[in-house]
């Protein structure tokens, strides 16, 4: 088996209750429409990619993430998520080798949204949420705790639509 073969699973693991698998319902191919990233870039029609998938025997979820403008590939990094028993929650981490950025964070459901709370690299807090999910559509808000300590600033902004098979 290669090296790809052996990473991916076919689902997640027993150990993982039912309940707490936030993250497996975004298994497969989504296209995106890149609203915000850095500044509004509505006007742009930014578009992207995500595919998501369980991995390391189901005992995590990762991502790709790959956007474009005009065939410039300005983003193309990975997320994984590993499910952590003692904390009930999911570990996360965003990694992006093109700007060497990573984040860290712990997601958990929080109502209907799915809320990761954390931190860029530099200590900034951060809270990324996919809200308004159905199985086939996601609107995702990435967002920093401004140095008032009080006020969320958007960062970046997704519309995710899942692709037909």
């Amino acid at each position: 088996m290669t090296m790809m073969e052996r990473l991916a699973a076919s689902g997640r693991a027993p150990e993982i209750p039912e309940e707490h698998d936030i993250y497996g319902w975004l298994e497969g191919a989504w296209e995106l429409d890149v609203l915000r990233y850095g500044q509004d870039v509505r006007e742009l029609h930014v578009k992207g990619e995500a595919h998501f998938g369980w991995v390391l025997e189901g005992r995590a979820v990762q991502d790709v993430w790959i956007m474009k403008h005009e065939g410039i590939v300005a983003t193309y990094g990975t997320t994984i998520r590993v499910w952590d028993a003692a904390i009930e929650a999911w570990r996360v981490t965003w990694m992006n080798p093109i700007s060497g950025r990573r984040d860290e964070l712990t997601g958990r459901r929080i109502g209907n949204d799915l809320v990761q709370l954390g931190h860029h690299q530099d200590g900034t807090i951060i809270r990324w949420r996919f809200v308004e999910t159905t199985n086939d559509f996601f609107h995702w808000l990435g967002e920093a705790l401004s140095d008032d300590g009080e006020t969320w600033r958007l960062e970046a902004e997704f519309i995710g639509k899942r692709k037909k098979s």
